[in-house]
């Protein structure tokens, strides 16, 4: 293990400090957002605190060079990075932890793990980051299993090869964000796939979840940067053929693409990269009415200009975060290329934006690093800075969590005045206190919105785990009774299965359970995700 540990109940490193002036002005925020006159804050736990169970299964003497039983390696390993997860962790609950914590070197290894959790009737649970919001990697809790062992990829952390001339590169599937970009730096090219998470999250996660980056339009989710696939199953190794395209039959790819663990461990992955960007362009666009900057956006999204971010954020958004008025509704919107200036394109996407009431910050536009700066700048430093205080919410009872969907363009309004209100019915209903629930699209396509909702309530704090679900859950049933989907990229997992089962074709899900038995025989892959064991 490194000397610097990663915390075991919230985001960030054990030493990293979240300052006293950013507490203040968060508690004076939530106070009068929520109307909270004195918040009475809970410690975060203590190693010594906890006890755990004694582990079900015993490492044999073939892996104890990669295994361990150690408290802290089975706490961190225990939960993701949800809110609900984490007021858990909060509450000290960690009463299904994994017995066992697997850190192979090499393919080798992975398949001896497997091959051991086969033969004794254990789970085996992949870990790239930990910083899934969906219970992806929490163990199951099913009887039939002996134990559970995660297996965590963070040896697998190497650029093994760039491609300059294709522009792609392969790497391995545990390396998290900054170091995948840093080993990258040399070569000019960059994956540029950026997302909140990106600090403690890896390639492998984000393609095992199908997870969404940076970019607003064109390349927005990890399939369209995935080119080929290297896979270890219960059942032996797979490794599809690298190209940019193929009409050969359904792709490997896509079997593996969003199977969440549950079909095969992705050990490396050839992806395609970018030219680091030369040109931007970049400001804020300020708009009366939220429909209209909608309908400004699908224009955008339309016109096949491809701006790299067209976030539109609600004006109460926006205010909380200190980059709007709270009269305005806010769309912060940038162009960025490694080839060629951008100004036509701005200039364009900035008449259509007119067309809709749309006003754009002159002085931002003029500015040589405007998405830092300004409305931009204050939104996006809270915006990466929130994970590291969600813990701070949970001690003190503020909850704070989101669901997001996508939808076509013709059922976007009927979908959010439904899940709004929705949501904020439930937080009156579980809290007996009125919250707020916002909206902002991360996402656009020329047939539809992300809409990514966020909600803010005060809870009980003995009770927070079970109210982050209800209230999440009344929302979901109106995000996916009104034509969303219940997940856009933040996965399936535990906690949204219940809506995906609704979701998907049943016709689909037999067709998915025929792989998992081909590929995983014995159902020991992160039992319950996506699919469950048999007779179950």
């Amino acid at each position: 293990m490194s000397e610097k540990r990663r915390k075991f109940w919230g985001w960030g490193y054990e030493d990293d400090p979240v300052s006293a002036e950013e507490l203040a002005w968060y508690e004076k925020t939530w106070s009068k957002h929520l109307g909270i006159a004195k918040f009475d804050v809970t410690p975060p736990p203590r190693m010594e605190e906890i006890t755990l169970r004694a582990p079900r299964i015993a490492i044999p003497t073939s892996l104890r060079d990669i295994c361990t039983s150690e408290k802290w390696d089975r706490l961190f390993h225990s939960y993701g990075r949800s809110g609900a997860e984490i007021a858990r962790a909060m509450l000290r609950e960690f009463s299904n932890p994994p017995d066992i914590v697997a850190y192979p070197r090499n393919e080798t290894d992975i398949i001896n793990v497997l091959d051991w959790c086969n033969s004794i009737d254990a789970a085996a649970i992949p870990f790239g980051g930990g910083s899934g919001v969906v219970g992806g990697v929490e163990p199951p809790k099913y009887e039939r299993y002996r134990g559970a062992v995660t297996i965590s990829l963070r040896n697998f952390n190497r650029v093994l090869e760039i491609d300059k001339t294709s522009q792609s590169a392969r790497i391995q599937a545990g390396v998290l964000g900054p170091s995948l970009e840093e080993q990258l730096k040399p070569s000019g090219l960059t994956l540029r796939f950026f997302l909140q998470a990106w600090e403690f999250s890896s390639l492998g996660g984000w393609i095992a979840t199908r997870a969404g980056g940076h970019y607003a339009t064109l390349y927005t989710q990890i399939d369209d940067h995935v080119e080929s696939l290297r896979v270890v199953t219960p059942s032996g190794v797979l490794e599809s053929r690298r190209l940019p395209a193929s009409g050969a039959g359904p792709s490997p790819d896509r079997m593996f693409i969003g199977s969440e663990g549950t079909l095969g461990i992705i050990t490396e992955a050839w992806v395609r990269l970018h030219r680091r960007p030369t040109f931007r362009a970049a400001t804020t666009v300020r708009f009366k009415d939220f429909y209209q900057a909608a309908d400004a956006v699908r224009a955008i999204s339309q016109a096949g200009l491809y701006p790299a971010n067209c976030r539109l954020v609600e004006a109460a958004e926006a205010e909380f975060t200190e980059a709007g008025d709270g009269k305005h509704d806010l769309l912060v919107l940038s162009f960025e290329s490694g080839d060629h200036p951008l100004e036509p394109w701005m200039k364009r996407a900035l008449e259509l934006c007119a067309d809709y009431g749309g006003e754009y910050d002159k002085d931002a536009l003029n500015q040589k690093d405007s998405q830092r700066s300004g409305a931009a700048g204050a939104w996006r430093n809270k915006f990466l800075r929130g994970p590291y205080f969600r813990e701070h919410q949970i001690a003190r009872g503020v909850m704070r969590d989101t669901v997001e969907t996508a939808i076509t363009w013709d059922r976007f309004k009927n979908l959010h005045a439904n899940v709004k209100e929705a949501g904020l019915r439930a937080i009156k209903e579980v809290t007996g206190r009125n919250g707020s629930f916002t909206c902002r699209f991360t996402h656009v396509y020329p047939d539809g919105p992300a809409p990514y909702f966020t909600w803010h309530a005060f809870g009980d704090k003995a009770k927070l785990p079970e109210q982050f679900f209800a209230i999440k859950a009344l929302a979901s049933d109106a995000m996916v009774d009104n034509g969303g989907t219940i997940t856009h990229h933040h996965a399936v997992g535990r906690i949204h299965r219940r809506w995906y089962d609704r979701q998907r074709p049943e016709l689909f899900a037999k067709a998915l359970s025929a792989a998992k038995q081909a590929l995983d025989p014995k159902f020991i892959l992160n039992p319950g995700v996506l699919v469950d064991p048999k007779g179950e």
